[in-house]
């Protein structure tokens, strides 16, 4: 099941970072993403309502997409986040016990990383995936030279990923990107503007997969 899932993650080559949404507007964005072709989100719980929209979210879209938590700072947040159905824990730091605490329960453990250093610590301390964040500080190029050495590492960038670089970033050996306000812009969606949402994760879905096919 959770290789199944990890598979789809990567598969899907984008993950949407909901950040800033409240329990009201989780189920029209969580739609429009997925209209758009995004099949994994990310729900921050630097919110109250995080575990709540996780629930939500997982409730509307099902086997449709795959729901896990972000901004997971603590082992205690993210048992509180695998009991609201998360699939995947992803933290914007290397926390051995976060780590830990979501291997138990056989989730995904995506912690953040900035070094070679942290990338072969985070792998020793069981991690799946990587995160490089703020991958907007290292550039494509980083992925290209740590994977040189690491080439069993997969590594994901989150922030500073954009319609201009995200093709850099897949070609250089990201597994799939982090995607925060570039594609899920709360603005956009306190004005009900979904489907300007669904088009930029449209935009994003093809600029991956032509990346992708010269990459083969």
């Amino acid at each position: 099941m959770k290789e199944e899932q990890i598979k789809q993650l990567k598969d899907s080559g984008m993950v949407a970072v909901i950040r800033g949404a409240n329990e009201d507007m989780i189920e029209p964005l969580a739609r429009a993403l997925a209209d758009g072709g995004v099949s994994t989100l990310e729900i921050t719980m630097d919110s109250v309502e995080g575990a709540t929209m996780i629930k939500k979210a997982r409730e509307l879209l099902g086997d449709e997409a795959l729901i896990g938590a972000g901004t997971v700072l603590d082992a205690y947040t993210a048992k509180q986040a695998i009991d609201a159905g998360a699939a995947f824990i992803f933290s914007p730091h290397l926390d051995a016990e976060t780590i830990q605490m979501t291997k138990r329960y056989n989730k995904i453990a995506i912690p953040g990383v900035m070094t070679p250093t942290e990338v072969v610590q985070a792998y020793q301390a069981g991690a799946d995936i990587v995160k490089v964040f703020p991958a907007s500080v290292v550039g494509p190029t980083f992925f290209k030279d740590v994977r040189g050495p690491l080439p069993f590492v997969d590594m994901m960038p989150t922030g500073g990923v954009t319609l201009d670089n995200v093709q850099d970033f897949i070609r250089a050996g990201a597994c799939a990107v982090g995607l925060g306000g570039a594609l899920v812009d709360i603005k956009l969606a306190q004005a009900g503007r979904y489907d300007e949402i669904t088009e930029r994760a449209k935009a994003f879905k093809q600029k991956i997969t032509e990346a992708r096919g010269e990459n083969e």
